[in-house]
């Protein structure tokens, strides 16, 4: 359930912010949340591993939550031109 949440808020907010952002600003807006939500799945990762999971096994999840906001994020960003 944790990790639909956490998919979830970021789809979330990558739509929320991207859609507020001027397109000529999209580009760079896109980068910055995709930096962003690395970070946070990165923390995500590092708490489960303190939690007894290893590497291995939460790297697949962490993947799992990382790639929707960021493929959001990148194809929004690519539309800057049509804004």
């Amino acid at each position: 359930m944790r990790t639909a949440i956490l998919i979830a808020i970021g789809l979330l907010l990558v739509w929320v912010v991207m859609d507020r952002v001027a397109a000529h600003r999209r580009e760079g807006t896109a980068v910055a949340l995709m930096v962003v939500w690395l970070a946070v799945v990165v923390w995500n990762l590092l708490t489960g591993m303190s939690h007894g999971y290893t590497f291995r096994e939460e790297l697949p999840i962490q993947l799992g939550i990382l790639l929707p906001p960021v493929l959001l994020a990148w194809w929004m960003g690519r539309k800057r031109n049509q804004g």
